[in-house]
């Protein structure tokens, strides 16, 4: 019994040391597999990157590409609906940003494989939208290298708008990767400017003889009205921010001209706002005119019907957008 004995008490570490040895094979041997599939991953998306800026990705891509690992790199993700039965006009905005954003990446000298730009079209990853919940577009996402994405990997596309600019401090804000944003040259404006210049130019040869409307007060009342009008509306805000002109739900087809938050606007929205001050002050005026004027006494009681009228409905439906978008403001008049 006691040579037994011996001969197990010599084999337990002998075993131990074994079993030991097989575990770090396994072990290396699965380190070295998840090795082998990552360096695959990063050729692939390389590839598909030296074709194409924003590489489409469908279901099957997305979830071993984005969702499985391993992975040591970041994926922006736009999730979209650019076919045109979906006419979803602000997904093709947003897209053209998209595109100029991931350019000015792919194109520069600190471009790497440590980001990677993407798209989910609804009609190719119907599936993901599923799994990811998700009911509107488009929709930009930030999958890191490492953990899953959090509340704010999610773009705020309501309050910030699309624009490239927008995106890469965002981007930058997730990732550390700086993206210096290169636009193509637009000369539209240039154009535009030309042709305004050309026009006044033009206008003011014409009439060289008699220039007496220079000192007209209505017409530069009206320009004058027509600047307050834009500002106030917001349009300014508009040329900074780039919100989209409306949003439409992919699920239901419902269009949403006016912007739920007190944060931001959309450009439609900005149009509305527009079109009720300037009928507030016709009414104004109107009633300017019916209290000032000497003419027949019915004439200025019809013109102060109206002018009274313009004033009290178009007031109601401004104050009325402003309770929606400020919830919980108590005062209404007319309209709720």
């Amino acid at each position: 019994m006691a040579s037994v004995s011996s001969v197990f008490s010599f084999n337990l570490p002998v075993a131990s040391l074994l079993l030991i040895l097989l575990l770090c094979l396994h072990s290396g041997g699965g380190q070295k597999k998840k090795e082998n599939m990552l360096v695959e991953k990063v050729e692939q998306m390389m590839e598909w990157s030296s074709r194409r800026s924003v590489i489409r990705m469908n279901g099957d891509k997305f979830r071993r590409f984005v969702k499985a690992p391993p992975r040591n790199y970041s994926v922006i993700v736009m999730f979209t609906a650019l076919q045109p039965q979906r006419q979803c006009s602000v997904c093709r905005q947003a897209n053209e940003e998209y595109q100029v954003l991931a350019n000015s990446w792919r194109y520069s000298s600190a471009f790497s494989n440590k980001l990677f730009f993407t798209v989910v079209d609804y009609d190719e990853g119907a599936d993901v939208f599923q799994q990811l919940n998700m009911n509107s577009a488009p929709t930009f996402m930030h999958f890191p290298a490492k953990g899953k994405p959090k509340r704010a990997d999610t773009f705020d596309l309501q309050r910030i708008g699309f624009a490239s600019e927008q995106l890469a401090k965002w981007i930058a804000d997730r990732t550390d990767v700086q993206i210096r944003v290169f636009r193509p040259p637009n000369y539209s404006g240039s154009i535009a400017l030309a042709l305004l210049v050309s026009l006044v130019g033009g206008l003011l040869y014409l009439r060289r003889n008699n220039l007496e409307f220079i000192y007209n007060k209505t017409g530069w009342a009206m320009a004058a009205l027509c600047v307050v009008f834009a500002m106030t509306s917001g349009q300014m805000w508009n040329h900074i921010r780039g919100p989209p002109y409306a949003h439409k739900n992919p699920q239901n087809g419902q269009v949403s001209y006016i912007h739920g938050s007190s944060q931001a606007q959309f450009v439609a929205e900005s149009h509305i706002i527009l079109l009720l001050n300037a009928a507030i002050t016709m009414g104004m005026v109107l009633l300017n005119e019916a209290a000032t004027s000497k003419g027949d006494v019915g004439k200025r009681r019809i013109i102060c019907l109206v002018g009274l009228g313009l004033v009290v409905f178009f007031f109601s439906f401004l104050l009325s957008i402003f309770r929606s978008k400020y919830h919980g403001y108590p005062y209404s008049f007319l309209i709720k």
